[in-house]
């Protein structure tokens, strides 16, 4: 595949088009590309294309470089599309937090499942939906690269209506090589397998050289009370497995954390967390626009993000192993067929193919089970327009469901109706009480 087309969408995440961009123009054989930059906000449209100059002159690279706010424009001959967009932006997020928190239920970071996940997949599905419809008429058979959360839903709505989608998280990369810290060996040095769902995987092995690194893990959370003071260490010595997202991440996935103020405490949960990082994101943009209009300093960093590495192997053949979320077509033995897992998947120019893992150990897929329920109530509540199965989707979810009475969960489900109006799909955004 000669000088690859490579879109995004929704590139006014400058700082995360900055870092994709880096690792792409990281690779030679990629300085040719075609790179299209689609945003729907013209000034940070602006500003990752003058991000994207800036990182191709600082690699040597000469790719082709071209910007517009026009979507079916930006995908003509797409052969690699990634999306990363956020529908709602900051304001969203905000409503996501500060509504349901009104109502006395707690969240953290809330874009996979709980309320601000549902929430924020309804908002990204009528935009998914027009985004599928181009691909259609303009690039078939270019592969789907998804970085937007909820990454289950909005994988698992893509997933019947375009040809080609992977979903893309870099939780089990950065949990094996932050564990890999832990126990003072070499990340390269390191075996691993994990699977589940995406923010809510197990690490099913754990080796260098054939040894069990779960001993020396064990050795070191014995050996510090503080470890124990973590939601995912807690986790690990009660389920077996170690689970691949963050304290942060897990703590709103399951029932016995958020709900009680000693847990939050003990487990040093940051209720809200999600909420000052976005804020953080803003200045961030802030800072990268500024730097890009003053001509100041604009480091050139990679990210090791799995988008250029199956992009790269696609191009060159070169074979990788890479986690992606994809439907579970057998591929884990004890999950519903249908759903969207997180499974390790081999790259090169022939594509992406997912691994079958088998089952998992049966208390993990029995928290997986809960977390794919809220997922499929969800996407079911947009494909078949049915309101009520929104309010269903939080009936099933954990922390919703350990915190909140039914009348509580349906009155939190309409006044989120209220704020978030139009970016809703149309047959969603009754109120039912």
């Amino acid at each position: 595949m000669r000088n690859p087309k490579i879109v995004f969408i929704g590139a006014g995440s400058v700082v995360f088009t900055h870092g994709l961009l880096a690792d792409l123009l990281a690779h030679p054989e990629l300085w040719q590309a075609r790179i299209a930059l689609h945003d729907i906000d013209p000034e940070r449209l602006e500003t990752a294309e003058a991000v994207a100059r800036r990182i191709a002159t600082a690699r040597g690279a000469a790719p082709e470089i071209a910007a517009t706010l026009d979507r079916r424009a930006a995908l003509d001959g797409a052969d690699f599309v990634i999306n990363m967009i956020q529908v709602g932006g900051h304001a969203a997020t905000v409503a996501d937090f500060e509504i349901p928190a009104r109502h006395g239920l707690r969240q953290t970071i809330a874009d996979t499942i709980g309320v601000g996940g549902v929430f924020r997949a309804l908002r990204t599905f009528p935009v998914l939906d027009a985004l599928a419809a181009d691909i259609r008429a303009v690039c078939p058979d270019a592969l789907l690269l998804n970085y937007t959360n909820p990454m289950a839903m909005n994988v698992w709505y893509l997933a019947g209506r375009v040809r080609n989608v992977v979903g893309l998280c870099h939780s089990v990369y950065w949990t094996m090589h932050d564990l890999a810290a832990l126990v003072g060996v070499p990340y390269e040095e390191v075996t691993y397998l994990a699977a589940g769902v995406n923010h809510q995987a197990w690490v099913l092995r754990f080796e260098r050289d054939g040894a069990d690194l779960y001993e020396r893990l064990d050795a070191k959370i014995e050996a510090d009370p503080e470890l124990r003071r973590r939601v995912r260490v807690e986790m690990y010595r009660r389920l077996g497995h170690y689970p691949t997202e963050t304290s942060e991440h897990s703590s709103e996935y399951v029932p016995w954390l958020l709900r009680h103020d000693a847990e939050i405490e003990r487990l040093r949960v940051p209720v809200g967390a999600y909420v000052g990082i976005s804020e953080e994101n803003v200045r961030e943009y802030k800072r990268t626009r500024d730097a890009v209009r003053t001509g100041g300093e604009l480091p050139v960093e990679g990210t090791g993000e799995y988008a250029p590495q199956i992009i790269h192997s696609m191009v060159t053949g070169v074979p990788r192993v890479v986690y992606g979320n994809v439907v579970n077509d057998g591929l884990i033995a004890n999950l519903p067929p249908g759903c969207v897992v997180e499974v390790p998947c081999a790259v090169d120019a022939t594509g992406v193919r997912p691994t079958r893992v088998g089952a998992l150990p049966p208390q993990c897929a029995a928290l997986n089970r809960a977390y794919v329920s809220v997922g499929e109530l969800t996407v079911r509540a947009a494909e078949e327009g049915r309101p009520e199965h929104v309010r269903h989707a939080l009936m099933a979810d954990p922390n919703t469901a350990a915190t909140l009475s039914l009348d509580a969960i349906w009155r939190m489900c309409d006044d989120l109706t209220r704020a978030h109006g139009d970016l809703l799909p149309e047959p969603l955004r009754a109120t039912l009480l």
